[in-house]
Formats: C-alpha cells, structure tokens, sequence
C-alpha cells in the first residue's frame, strides 16, 4: 500500500522530481497527486447522483433533452443543456470530469461531487427526495476512509487538508422550503429567522468539514432567485419582465449574512481560506442587458411551458416547448441556466479579482500549497503514469 515518503533510498537520486517525472526502485514509484476538487450542494452543481436514488422525475435529469449540447454524448443527470460551472472549473484546473458520488466504480482520486439536485441546507428541504448536505458530509467521510485505505492516513490527511471544496446551496431552502411553501413557516418565520437558520446551519457545515481537515473553500452565493422563470410565472404581477422582488431580497439577504459569516470565519479556524463573490450582480447584469454580454434572452426558459417557460415541464411530458437559440440563453428550464452562462461564470470565479472575486479566487485556492502532495506507490512494480 502507498505510504509516505520519510527517508532517503539512498540507491536512487531522484533530481528531476520537481519537473513531475517518474523515480522507480524495486517496484516503487512516486506520483505526484493533483489537488482534489470535492463538490458539495444542489442542482446548479449534481453531475448526476439522483440518477441513483428513489426521488420523482423533477428532481432528474438524466433524459432528454437536458444534455441536448451533445458534449457528454447522452443526458447524464446535469440540469442544464451541457456543462456546469464546476465541469469548467476542473478543467481549468487540469482535472478529468468529477464524478458523481453515487456513480458505481468511479475514480475518486482527483475528486468528488456530492451534490444532489433538489439538496438544501436544511435536512427537511425536499426530505427523501433528495441527497441534504449533512448526508453529503457523511458521504464525504466514506471517500476520507477510502484514501485512508488506499494511501495511508499521512497521505489522506495531506489529500484532504490540500483539496478545494466548492458549495453551492441554499435555493431550495428559500423556493420549497419557503417561498413556495406551506403559508404556515412563513407565519412562523419572517426572512430574516428564516435566512438566520439556513446560514446557521451552512456556518456549521463549514465548521465540520474544517474539522475533518478542509482548508479551501470556495462558495457560490445565490442568483437573483426572483428572476428565475419558475417565480416569474408564478407572480404574473412581473409580466412586464421584472423579478419577483421577495424572492430576490431573501437571497440578497443570504449572501449578505454569509460574506459575514466567512470573513468571521477566517480569523477563527486555522488555515481557513475562501473565495466568495457578488455573483448576484453578476447576473442580474446579464438577465438585465443580455445583448452587452453576448446573449440574447435573459428572460425566458429555453426548455418548459407557460408564461416565461416558467411551468417545470422540460421532458417531462411532451407539452413543453425548447427554443432554437440555446447558445444564446441565460435559463436552460424553469430553475437553472444553460451552459451559455455557467461558462463565463465559471471563469469569473476561477480569475476574477477584487472587489467582486476575492479574498482569493479559486485559481488561487488551486495553486495555494502547504505542502507537495507525494505518494509512494508499491503495488505494482511496472512504471505509472505521472499525476501532477
């Protein structure tokens, strides 16, 4: 089994391991292991776990004509028409596709996605209809054991410690679990509660995972929910075009509770670094002037039925309508958008800087190392290919 590297065999002088090239000796090899990306949240981020659980078919997305871009060859449980922003993060970082978690025989070794379409903070958010985030951090531990077991705990902890871990959830606490809700959480919570918990319990999700060894998070904060076409059809008093300003100030509340949260939390864990981002207006200024930015609708749902798209049939039966200008779109369906923003966004948060990106961009959570993650492989005598 792979351990680490502690002495010098003193038979091999290995002077070109900075530039990544392979030392064997008696059948070991060392590899240099790339960070990991481990994946955490909902729909905006699932490359396909609720393709492996009992849910309904809205919270799917493993049938046509979600895919319809053709890069994975077929659907694959991604909710847009093609890639998703942590499929162009991990190639700009030089890493394969992330698998899904649930997927059988998958290759775990650069990374993980947790995520589960439907997924909220809060464990009651679409309760067994969907993977929560607390089930997500356990499912987490199952992949810190296997590294363990793989590469000796040293390693794992070093794999773990260096790995970044981007989280994208909260939207459907606030649309299921409140906007379009029983009337009754409302009477029981005003926004305000109600954002206190979803980010009290996001806060101490933080905590645990810094406590299982992760240092470098990064964080997508919340849309312009009240701009999506499912709430737009639902509140036909913004026929006009505007947003549903109640769904929109409850994210803006959101991230404004966690860019405190984060800033607090940076001086309280060791080690803890982020990065976060206006990503609200970052798309409020493509739904509102699509044409400056390249596109040409940021009202209306490519894939649904209904004022704005808005009626969450995209597949699901056949009375829904797929525009023919997808390429040019901000929303794929009812609730997420296409590949044609993820892509641009997925760049903002990879080099973007200050004010709008920062403290750090996830370029910069990449290329932060503690330490040169080394592994020493013994199992198989014949030379390995380089992992850097």
């Amino acid at each position: 089994m792979a351990r680490l590297i502690s002495r010098v065999d003193f038979s091999i002088v290995c002077v070109t391991l900075a530039l990544a090239i392979s030392c064997r000796a008696w059948g070991s090899t060392t590899t240099l292991v790339k960070t990991p990306f481990f994946i955490f949240g909902d729909s905006i981020v699932d490359a396909g776990n609720n393709n492996y659980i009992d849910t309904i078919p809205e919270m799917q997305a493993n049938y046509k004509p979600y895919g319809e871009s053709g890069y994975f060859g077929e659907p694959t449980g991604r909710f847009s028409n093609g890639r998703l922003i942590v499929d162009f993060i991990a190639e700009y970082a030089g890493l394969p596709v992330i698998p899904p978690f649930l997927k059988p025989d998958a290759d775990f070794v650069y990374g993980v996605n947790f995520a589960s379409g439907g997924a909220g903070v809060l464990p009651e958010t679409n309760q067994g209809l969907a993977i929560d985030l607390p089930t997500q951090v356990k499912n987490f531990d199952k992949v810190h054991k296997s590294f363990a077991e793989k590469f000796g705990e040293e390693i794992a902890k070093e794999l773990i410690s260096e790995a970044v871990y981007f989280i994208s959830v909260g939207s459907n606490d606030y649309l299921g679990g409140y906007l379009l809700a029983d009337p009754k959480v409302r009477e029981d919570y005003n926004p305000e509660q109600y954002v206190g918990i979803v980010i009290g319990n996001l806060t101490k999700t933080i905590q645990v995972l810094h406590e299982k060894g992760a240092r470098k998070f990064a964080f997508l904060s919340l849309a312009p929910l009240g701009c999506m076409p499912i709430l737009k059809a639902l509140n036909l008093d913004t026929s006009k075009g505007g947003c549903f300003e109640e769904g929109s100030a409850i994210a803006q509340a959101h991230n404004k509770a966690l860019k405190i949260v984060l800033a607090s939390l940076e001086y309280l864990l060791q080690g803890f670094k982020y990065c976060d981002s206006n990503f609200y207006d970052w798309c409020l200024e493509r739904i509102n002037y699509p044409a400056e930015n390249g596109l040409e609708n940021g009202i209306d749902a490519c894939c649904g039925s209904g004022p704005f798209g808005g009626t969450f049939t995209c597949g699901k039966t056949t009375d829904y309508q797929l525009c023919d200008n997808v390429e040019y779109r901000i929303w794929w369906d009812s609730y997420h958008p296409t590949q044609a923003l993820y892509a641009p966004a997925a760049k903002y948060l990879w080099n973007g800087s200050r004010p709008s990106v920062g403290p750090n961009n996830i370029q910069g959570l990449f290329n932060a190392k503690e330490k040169q993650i080394i592994a020493d492989e013994v199992d198989d005598p014949k030379s390995q290919p380089i992992i850097y």
